[in-house]
């Protein structure tokens, strides 16, 4: 009786530490989630507004450089190729956010509609096994519907935004000249 209550003693608490407590308590607050996403966007826009500002000095660059230049790499500058460089790059960013922003809406509703219907067929009695198998084939269709619809998404935003931006560049430039 005396060995077990020294080995007791003698054996390591398994309570969590202070600072993990601490970690789960600040996890779990819906301000805390809030913020982490609000600087994840600030974070996302903030370098892609960068992206957008060396992209628009490099066209620039590019239109003053061939301006200046020779006359067969003027050629270079009024073809366009410049623009259209800089109007599918505008493009490929703008789409690329546009997809960011649609998952962070679809990410919740997606999973409110998963518990939806996997409670639905648990009041339709459906054993335990049927259950994780039906949710099994539920998580993968609705994955693969919500990918389909956000790279058709943004794709299609990219495209209207680089024909815009080659429009846009295109018509700046040939005013220039």
């Amino acid at each position: 009786m005396a060995d077990n209550m020294e080995e007791e003693q003698e054996r390591p608490s398994t309570s969590p530490s202070s600072s993990y407590t601490l970690f789960l308590r600040i996890m779990s607050k819906r301000r805390t989630w809030v913020c982490i996403f609000i600087l994840v966007y600030a974070v996302i826009l903030t370098s892609s507004w960068n992206f957008l500002k060396s992209i628009i000095s490099w066209y620039n660059l590019q239109s003053k450089a061939s301006s200046t230049s020779s006359s067969s790499s003027s050629y270079f500058s009024s073809s366009g190729w410049p623009a259209l460089y800089a109007s599918v790059l505008l493009g490929a960013v703008f789409g690329v956010l546009s997809m960011v922003a649609a998952l962070a809406v679809m990410v919740p509703a997606t999973l409110v509609t998963w518990i939806a219907i996997v409670v639905l067929l648990a009041f339709f009695g459906k054993p335990r096994k049927v259950l994780v198998v039906e949710g099994r084939k539920i998580t993968r269709e609705i994955i693969g519907c919500v990918l389909k619809i956000l790279l058709k998404e943004g794709n299609v935003v990219a495209a209207v935004c680089a024909v815009l931006g080659y429009f846009a560049l295109f018509r700046r430039s040939s005013e220039a000249d």
